[in-house]
C-alpha cells in the first residue's frame, strides 16, 4: 500500500512513517517543518519507498499515483506549541483536515485523522470512554487546540456520512519516547531534560493532577491496527495505568539519578486535573492494549535525550 502522512516530520508522524516502511508499504510524508524536525526523517531519504513533501496541509495536496490511504497527523500538539500557535493550529484542524479528507475521497483511500483525549477538556467523567462528550471551555486559551481537533472530528464523520469515505478517528491519550522535542511544553521532555541538566523539574500545582503515559511504539501499534481494522467510530489509544504528576518526577529523577529539586508553579488555566483513557472498546474491537511500563518506555526516552544531549555538547565544542 502507498499512503501519505501529514506531519511526517513530527515526534508521532516519524515513528508511524517508520512503522508503514517496516510493514513494506511506501509513504509519502507531508510537513512544512513549523514544528516537525528535519532530523526526525533525515534517516529515510535514502529510502526508495519514502516521497518527502515540504508542503503546508492547509494548502491543496496534489499527488500523483494510487494512495490507498491519508493518515492527517499534522498539528502543533504540545502545549507551548498551540498556544504559541494558535492560528496555525486552527486552521491545520479545520482547513488542514479538509485537504486531507479531499485528497482521501478523491484516491478513494482509507482516512485516519489523529484526535486527541484534549477533546474530553477537564473531563467529569473519569476514566474517560469514547461516548462521553467532554468539559470543553471552548473560549480558554486552550480551545486552540481542544476546538480544532472536535471539528475535525465532526468533519471527518461528515465526509463518512456524507460522501462514504472510509474513515477512522484516534483520540490520542498522553504519549512520550524519542523525537519528542526538548523543552517542549510536555510533562515528560521537560522533565527528563531538565533533570538532565541537574535543573530544577518544573512541576504545575501541586502534583496531584493525574496523567497515563503511553509509549510511542505501543501507540503506533494501536494506530496501524486501527488503520488496518477499525470502524468509523473514535477509538481512545492510550495507557490506562494513571500517575500523578509527582510520581512521574519521581521516576525520572530515580530513573536519570539526577540530585534536582522539584519547584512548584500555578497550574495552566483550564488544564485538566486528571487524564484517563478507557481503552474498553480498543481491546474489543482492535485487541490492542499497551505494554510498554512506563519505567521501561522512561529508560528508553531518557537513553534518546541522553545522546541528543551529548551531540548538542559535541557540536558546541566543535563551534567554540
Amino acid at each position: 500500500m502507498r499512503v501519505l502522512i501529514t506531519g511526517a516530520a513530527g515526534f508521532l508522524g516519524s515513528h508511524l512513517s517508520d512503522r508503514f516502511l517496516a510493514d513494506g508499504h511506501s509513504v509519502v510524508g507531508v510537513d512544512n517543518f513549523l514544528t516537525g524536525r528535519p532530523e526526525n526523517i533525515a534517516h529515510l531519504r535514502a529510502e526508495p519507498r519514502f516521497t518527502f513533501v515540504e508542503q503546508d496541509v492547509t494548502e491543496p495536496l496534489v499527488v500523483e499515483g494510487p494512495l490507498g490511504g491519508v493518515l492527517h497527523f499534522a498539528s502543533p500538539a504540545s502545549p507551548r506549541d498551540y498556544l504559541d500557535l494558535p492560528i496555525e493550529t486552527l486552521n491545520v484542524g479545520s482547513l488542514g483536515t479538509h485537504r486531507a479528507l479531499v485528497l482521501a475521497k478523491a484516491k478513494g483511500a482509507r482516512f485516519l485523522t489523529a484526535s486527541t483525549s484534549e477533546v474530553y477538556g477537564d473531563p467529569l467523567v473519569h476514566p474517560q470512554p469514547e461516548s462521553y462528550w467532554g468539559n470543553v471551555n471552548p473560549v480558554g486559551p486552550r480551545s486552540v487546540y481542544d476546538e480544532a481537533k472536535r471539528f475535525a472530528e465532526a468533519l471527518t464523520m461528515a465526509y463518512r456520512r456524507h460522501h462514504g469515505v472510509d474513515t477512522q478517528i484516534v483520540r490520542i491519550f498522553n504519549t512520550y519516547g524519542p523525537r519528542m522535542r526538548p523543552r517542549d511544553g510536555r510533562v515528560v521532555s521537560n522533565f527528563i531534560v531538565q533533570a538532565l541538566a541537574g535543573e530544577p523539574l518544573t512541576m504545575y500545582g501541586d502534583g496531584s493532577q493525574t496523567r497515563s503515559f503511553c509509549y510511542v511504539d505501543d501507540l503506533v501499534a494501536g494506530i496501524v491496527r486501527l488503520f488496518e481494522r477499525g470502524d468509523g467510530e473514535p477509538t481512545n489509544i492510550g495507557n490506562p495505568n494513571e500517575f500523578t504528576v509527582r510520581q512521574l518526577a519521581d521516576e525520572v529523577l530515580r530513573l536519570t539519578g539526577s540530585r534536582s529539586r522539584v519547584v512548584s508553579e500555578p497550574l495552566p488555566v483550564d488544564d485538566p486535573k486528571v487524564r484517563q483513557p478507557d481503552i474498553s472498546r480498543a481491546r474489543r474491537v482492535l485487541g490492542w492494549e499497551p505494554a510498554v511500563a512506563l519505567a521501561e518506555g522512561l529508560h528508553r526516552t531518557i537513553a534518546y535525550f541522553r545522546a541528543e544531549q551529548a551531540r548538542t555538547e559535541e557540536a558546541h565544542g566543535r563551534t567554540a
